[in-house]
């Protein structure tokens, strides 16, 4: 009990302290990045060494996964608290307007906007236009700035014709490749807050590595030099119908050069960091919206993005929802430390509002892991995670997820449920419903208490 005590009391001290001195938060978010395609997380065929500094100086989770197996309602999950049986959006719409986060919630960048900070996002926001005047956009939503793609759809493409900065829409010619310029904007955000020391969120849902393979033309060169077995491969997508989306030569190296790209932007966020003198004073974050893609022309299975684990993005497999999360705050916590704490970008919330000392908002599902980061107190557990993605026009349920510890069960369109123990068979490969009836009964249970009825959806 003592110990116990005396673990509160420390992580109050924590607290208070860094209430006072307002640690700056940077969280970047990768699109389509699979679990293993880091070389922190077992990466072979290309590094990500600057990626992998926030692991090696910091803490690297196992066990976390992203808010749903696509990019908006994993976005929503995120910026609301709630888990995607609660969410307003369960699936990608074929528009963009009802996926629009309502204006009394109170969300991620809000709760920073209440501790006094300045609110910086940059690239793909995924939950309606970013341009929409008189309809939610991020600028509704607590961020003071906003610089990054029109919308989801647009952001299929990295040559688009326009971009959107705070609220307006700008043309953009031909050959400019937007990801460099909104990484651009999120430099000159940190480095303006941070010299003039200023508290700042700084959030960071990048495209990369996004549908097309579209990379900086000398590293892709550099690339296909590397790769020249695969030249006579083209990936195509599509960005909607008024957009270019080029096409690709030799899309596997396009990935690898999108991802020495990401990863390069990524060191010189950390140097800035050091030459400010503030990265005691900031936790630098990254994880990816859900599992590896297998669009556009990538090839997951050459690069191992899964990391081995079954599935992919649009299946609740592990492959398609568990992602990397790595957490650095230097002084903070320890450096070189791993944690298989089950968490979910529920959990992104209440541990923001926890170290900048505000309230959580009460209607939430997301439980803060600020005792993981630090290693200080007793962190506090899920009874089980829950996922329910839904498609088509009419956004029926199509596929639903429960982890409980070990546990992993799986339905997918109204099939039989599939149950797995993850601790024996990581993989997914030996389906243990048929033996367990009672454990299935109790998966049932969960997913009957965490399903709620899917508000109706507003016209796009």
């Amino acid at each position: 009990m003592k110990v116990l005590l005396l673990s509160a009391f420390s992580l109050f001290a924590f607290v208070a302290t860094q209430a006072a001195e307002k640690t700056n938060v940077i969280y970047i978010l990768a699109d389509d990045l699979g679990y293993g395609d880091l070389s922190c997380y077992g990466q072979k065929k290309l590094s990500t060494p600057n990626i992998d500094r926030l692991a090696t100086e910091g803490l690297k989770f196992t066990n976390h996964y992203s808010g749903n197996t696509v990019c908006t309602p994993s976005r929503a999950v995120l910026m609301t608290g709630m888990h995607s049986g609660r969410c307003h959006v369960r699936g990608n719409l074929k528009g963009e307007n009802g996926a629009a986060l309502e204006p009394e919630w109170t969300v991620l960048p809000e709760v920073f906007k209440a501790a006094g900070y300045a609110t910086g996002g940059f690239g793909k926001w995924g939950l309606g236009q970013t341009n929409s005047e008189g309809a939610p956009n991020p600028l509704t939503h607590g961020f003071d700035t906003y610089a990054g793609w029109k919308s989801q759809m647009i952001a299929h493409t990295y040559y688009p014709s326009s971009w959107v900065v705070d609220g307006k829409e700008m043309p953009l010619d031909s050959e400019t490749y937007v990801h460099d310029l909104i990484m651009e904007k999120a430099f000159h955000f940190i480095k303006e807050n941070g010299e003039a020391g200023t508290p700042f969120f700084c959030y960071i849902p990048t495209g990369v590595p996004h549908a097309a393979m579209q990379a900086p033309a000398e590293l892709h060169e550099k690339w296909r030099k590397k790769l020249p077995e695969f030249d006579k491969k083209i990936g195509k997508y599509g960005a909607g119908p008024d957009e270019e989306c080029p096409d690709v030569i030799n899309p596997i190296a396009g990935y690898a050069a999108m991802m020495e790209n990401l990863d390069n932007q990524i060191g010189h966020i950390l140097g800035m960091l050091e030459e400010m003198g503030i990265e005691e004073h900031t936790l630098v974050m990254f994880s990816s919206d859900n599992g590896a893609h297998k669009e556009g022309g990538h090839d997951p299975t050459y690069w191992n993005s899964t990391g081995s684990l079954r599935g992919h993005k649009r299946d609740m497999h592990e492959g398609g929802i568990r992602t990397p999360m790595l957490a650095r705050w230097p002084g903070t916590i320890e450096a070189g430390r791993t944690t298989d704490h089950l968490s979910c970008f529920q959990d992104i919330l209440p541990t923001a509002a926890e170290i900048v000392g505000q309230p959580s908002p009460d209607d939430i599902d997301g439980i803060s892991f600020l005792t993981t980061l630090t290693g200080e107190g007793k962190q506090t557990a899920h009874d089980y995670l829950y996922w329910e993605f839904c498609k088509g026009e009419n956004q029926d349920i199509f596929s639903q997820a429960v982890r409980q510890g070990k546990w992993k069960a799986y339905v997918q369109a109204k099939k039989p449920i599939e149950l797995y123990d993850l601790e024996k068979d990581p993989y997914e490969e030996n389906d243990l419903a048929g033996s367990m009836p009672e454990r299935v009964e109790e998966i049932k249970k969960i997913i009957a208490d965490a399903h709620h009825p899917l508000p109706t959806q507003k016209k796009n």
